[in-house]
């Protein structure tokens, strides 16, 4: 995708963090916005920011877990804008602990904003796009799915965020084959951050009634100690995250990474799976990281 002016961007999880910067950054390239959140004042705060730049802006409250919810958004989308070019399935939230120790509730919620939220974004709005492309003789689309370096590792105490993410790479994946396979005049890309500082590790205050957590565990509790660290602690930005997604759109880039430093981690294990070895030791190299949380978990 290379022209963006005049274009329709729509951006799920665009109050805060990614989404609200991919938001900036098509409003510089003069693109008309979507903006859809579940938090609304972070959404009407980025789309009072974006509006007082001049950008033509459509900010909808939307919980991208229920397929409503995202077909009303598609509706609106279409009936302001009559088209859409440019979609960023980005909402995504975070739960850890010991994969045994998540409750349903935990499940339902993660799975349902980062995979379903998918889900509903690719099956509802991809129709939209093949049909705006009917209308539009140089017409061209895109989309980007959200996963995580977590879509490509299993770290341990994320059980039920690293299949979420997994998940996500593995549709978006099939997603480029199929669109490949349709002759569609649609890119997709995965972003694959690792830890960025956007906000996700406080994710659970927009946690809805009906997926409340239980009681928290200690493995809950570490988890959640190592994940405002590392996020908290992260040097690239999400605005550069934005930056480079922009930058591998225009490229056709399937695959979008923060910190090209972590793919060691998915070559030994893509090694061990061709080798048939088992699982390695995550914090062989930073033994200390393991131990501290093994003292966390016995810290009941």
């Amino acid at each position: 995708m290379k022209n963006f002016k005049n274009r329709v961007a729509v951006i799920t999880g665009a109050g805060s963090g990614f989404g609200r910067e991919f938001a900036l950054v098509a409003q510089q390239l003069g693109m008309r916005l979507v903006l859809a959140d579940v938090q609304q004042d972070a959404l009407d705060k980025t789309a009072a920011e974006l509006s007082a730049l001049g950008a033509e802006v459509l900010a909808c409250r939307c919980d991208v877990r229920i397929g409503e919810d995202v077909q009303a958004l598609a509706d609106a989308t279409m009936a302001r804008f009559g088209g859409v070019h440019l979609l960023f399935n980005n909402a995504g939230v975070g739960s850890g602990g010991l994969i045994w120790e998540n409750t349903v509730a935990d499940w339902e919620w993660v799975l349902g904003v980062n995979l379903w939220g998918v889900i509903h974004g690719v099956r509802i709005f991809t129709p939209l796009m093949l049909a705006t492309a009917k209308q539009e003789p140089d017409y061209e689309g895109y989309i980007v799915n959200t996963a995580s370096m977590a879509g490509l590792l299993n770290p341990p105490t994320m059980g039920v965020y690293n299949v979420s993410k997994h998940a996500v790479v593995s549709l978006t994946e099939t997603l480029y084959h199929d669109l490949g396979l349709a002759q569609a005049p649609i890119g997709t890309s995965v972003l694959c951050p690792y830890f960025v500082p956007t906000g996700i590790h406080q994710s659970h205050r927009n946690r809805p009634d009906d997926v409340k957590s239980g009681p928290v565990t200690a493995s809950q509790r570490a988890s959640q100690s190592m994940s405002d660290k590392a996020v908290t602690s992260g040097k690239v930005t999400a605005a550069q995250v934005a930056e480079w997604t922009f930058d591998a759109i225009r490229e056709a880039k399937f695959y979008i990474f923060s910190h090209s430093g972590a793919l060691s981690g998915v070559q030994t294990r893509m090694e061990e799976i061709v080798s048939q070895t088992n699982p390695g030791d995550p914090y062989a190299s930073a033994p200390q990281v393991r131990e501290l949380l093994q003292a966390k978990l016995k810290a009941v």
